[in-house]
């Protein structure tokens, strides 16, 4: 679609609280478009190079209130989805809890000022979790800890 994604398009109608049963057709979708489409409700996922074989099965599928995911897409979200979950457990063994909420805005790219005001917490007491942050997870800049937390799936 040459203005929005069919997810955009997916985001938008549930926003306007439309239960349409959604079937995307994508030329590629990652892990986290897979999981936020499945989030969103959609009934069918499929990639295009598959379409002209499957789309009709998938369409009867859907229409018939089932769901359609394309297996392999679906395998490798829900193997990020372990993943992260994992990390997650891990993490949470080594973090405090606000510790590991400031972990996923610094994954994100928030800068600490930022983080100060999405806690209501001063600058001051941002650097000091993210030190403790780097000491528990042993990295020593925040592109080393940009990277562990991709590695293993933290967003």
């Amino acid at each position: 679609m040459p203005i929005k994604t069919g997810l955009q398009v997916l985001r938008e109608l549930r926003a306007e609280g439309n239960a349409v049963r959604v079937v995307l057709l994508a030329l590629k979708i990652e892990e986290e478009e897979i999981l936020e489409a499945i989030r969103l409700g959609v009934r069918g996922l499929l990639l295009k190079e598959l379409a002209l074989r499957l789309l009709v099965q998938c369409i009867r599928k859907v229409h018939a209130g089932e769901t359609w995911l394309e297996r392999d897409s679906a395998a490798r979200a829900f193997e990020s989805l372990l993943r992260r979950e994992a990390a997650t457990r891990e993490l949470s063994a080594v973090l405090t809890p606000r510790e590991l909420e400031i972990l996923r805005k610094l994954a994100q790219g928030q800068r600490n000022k930022q983080l100060a005001e999405v806690f209501h917490i001063s600058e001051g007491t941002i650097k000091t979790h993210v030190h403790s942050i780097y000491e528990k997870l042993h990295v020593s800049s925040r592109a080393e800890l940009i990277i562990y937390c991709r590695e293993r799936g933290i967003r």
